[in-house]
């Protein structure tokens, strides 16, 4: 089984350059499953809507996963109520309302998104630890194919993780810090494993936003409102395969830059 992840894709600048990124990843790599990051696709960069969330179906995603921006727009109570494709944070509040693992069909098998956050330095959750205990026990009841996007902020939380479910999951792959990691890899018990998968829209900025609002809030400490940033974009993605067993059998990064846009 082939399967593309997207990362965190970031305003519409994002959704524009994936429209024109993703045609090439498909011919290429052919994948059975595409998902993508999405709780910075608005034009703002925080959250989702219905339009957007159509948008990203339309170009070719069939699944999102969410973070801590998940509930930045208003429009999100009702679309992860009714949209069974959306995944968010599983160890977030059980009130709220989403679904923080789906399943889907790929060729006649069974296979299992989960979305969990991290704790550190991000908004107050569950332990993702125990939270993915819990879920795995029902879960590899119906499938070996488990993919987790683990939504944190620090590495040594994220490794943590890849090292906790090798051999239980079939991938664990890094969001929210929306800069591409080199530490692509299979683990010893065959889990994909990657820090961060990076991000999609703009490139010229600090994370996506204009640099010089980060650099302001940086030496003077005061609050900004941040805006996303204009020029040249990039796209990040990851590619890996899994055997019939769901065992990872390669990982690949995918990287496109493009240059010269103003």
């Amino acid at each position: 089984m082939k399967i593309v992840m997207i990362g965190d894709i970031t305003g519409q600048a994002g959704i524009d350059y994936l429209g024109e990124c993703l045609p090439q990843v498909i011919a290429e790599k052919n994948p059975d499953l595409i998902i993508a990051n999405a709780e910075n696709a608005m034009s703002n960069g925080r959250g989702i809507n219905r339009q957007v969330a159509e948008q990203l179906y339309d170009l070719g995603v069939e699944f999102l996963t969410m973070g801590n921006h998940v509930w930045d727009h208003k429009d999100a109570f009702t679309l992860l109520q009714e949209d069974q494709r959306i995944v968010r944070p599983a160890n977030m509040a059980a009130s709220l309302p989403g679904r923080g693992h789906v399943y889907c069909k790929v060729h006649g098998q069974e296979v299992a998104i989960v979305n969990i956050i991290g704790r550190t330095y991000m908004n107050l959750s569950d332990c993702p630890f125990q939270t993915m205990d819990h879920l795995l026990d029902e879960i590899s009841k119906r499938t070996p194919f488990i993919i987790v996007d683990f939504h944190a902020e620090v590495t040594s939380e994220k490794l943590a993780m890849g090292y906790y479910l090798d051999g239980k999951v079939s991938a664990v792959i890094g969001t929210h810090t929306h800069v591409q990691t080199a530490d692509e890899q299979i683990l010893s018990g065959q889990t994909a494993y990657l820090t961060d998968v990076g991000m999609t829209g703009p490139a010229q900025g600090i994370l996506g936003v204009d640099k010089s609002l980060i650099i302001e809030r940086f030496r003077y400490a005061t609050p900004v409102r941040f805006e996303l940033a204009k020029g040249s974009r990039h796209f990040h993605a990851v590619y890996f395969e899994l055997d019939k067993a769901g065992r990872a059998v390669s990982i690949e990064r995918i990287r496109y830059v493009e240059k010269d846009r103003k």
